[in-house]
């Protein structure tokens, strides 16, 4: 009875030894598991930085050297895009048979769930289309199209009355004259055959009509070459918010424009390498590497366990 009792209790004691080692090892995994998650989603934003192409920007001083180095890597880059006062600083690149490509990838033409800043397919390269449109996702942490649903508010989008346009190897000016909201599938508002002028015309009151806020001192006719900035919004299921400018030879002044202290240039090292190199490493690689410390940290527990009952009196193991 004594023995049986005695290994019954052992038995119970293995099972429920066993039991709390295996659930601690799943919390742990859980607990990596959640870490990763929250920094691939902090690689996500990082992904969809503008600074991660500023090296690329096509400037005065560097007559669009760097700018034909992205090329290079990517022919489908076409221009680049900013607009005063935000983060929207980016490349501009457009596909040749689809808009579904730059939806989850990147300027490099690397996979990425942050995409790219993507004309339409069916817009001329060369921005000679009556309405140009431009597309880019709605990301937090003001990135991409992030700032874009900022300009529902009216003194945001006053104080941001500008971009620049930079195609063809020249700096083409924007000035907004109005932000519009609309549905994913207005197609009379996302389409780019607007030909004639009864058309234009029909459409510029289209996009008056859906118009959240409007700057009345920006007259545009049907003369003019309009470009829209279109991303989702926040606010409603399927909705789309656009920011609407004219293209101008003129090239405006930027209001937020602070000169930098220091030469602003850098060295290219192995340190701006390091991003590459974990965004190449493998799923299973990743998650091996984050949960080692949480594997480490079950062993030396496991470990002073088995050394604290080692310890105890026999007695008191029965």
């Amino acid at each position: 009875m004594g023995i049986a009792y005695s290994i019954g209790k052992k038995t119970t004691r293995i099972i429920s030894s066993a039991f709390n080692t295996a659930l601690l090892i799943i919390i742990l995994l859980l607990l990596s598991l959640a870490f990763y998650a929250i920094w691939d989603t902090g690689q996500v934003h990082h992904a969809a930085e503008a600074a991660r192409y500023e090296k690329f920007k096509p400037t005065v001083e560097n007559a669009g050297v760097t700018f034909d180095e992205l090329k290079a890597i990517n022919p489908e880059v076409l221009g680049w895009l900013t607009v005063y006062g935000t983060h929207i600083d980016y490349p501009v690149v457009q596909s040749k048979d689809s808009n579904l490509k730059y939806v989850n990838t990147d300027a490099f033409g690397n996979y990425s769930l942050s995409g790219a800043i993507f004309l339409d397919f069916k817009n001329s390269p060369d921005f000679s289309d009556f309405n140009s449109i431009i597309y880019g996702h709605h990301m937090e942490k003001q990135t991409m199209f992030g700032e874009i649903g900022f300009f529902t508010d009216k003194s945001y989008f006053d104080a941001r009355k500008y971009g620049v346009l930079f195609y063809e190897g020249k700096e083409h000016g924007i000035e907004f004259f109005t932000f519009a909201h609309t549905d994913a599938y207005n197609n009379a508002v996302f389409r780019t055959n607007v030909i004639e002028e009864d058309d234009r015309q029909q459409y510029l009151e289209l996009l008056y009509a859906l118009s959240l806020n409007t700057h009345e001192d920006v007259q545009v006719t049907i003369e003019d070459r309009i470009v829209m900035l279109s991303t989702c919004s926040e606010t409603t299921t399927n909705g789309r918010d656009i920011l609407v400018g004219r293209l101008c030879d003129e090239v405006f002044h930027d209001p937020f424009y602070v000169k930098p202290a220091i030469p602003a240039y850098r060295t290219i090292t192995s340190i701006d390498k390091l991003p590459d190199l974990w965004a190449q490493t493998p799923l299973w690689m990743k998650l091996v590497i984050l949960a080692a410390p949480f594997l480490l940290l079950l062993l030396v527990i496991m470990t002073v366990r088995t050394v604290r009952k080692r310890k105890r009196p026999y007695s008191r193991l029965l």
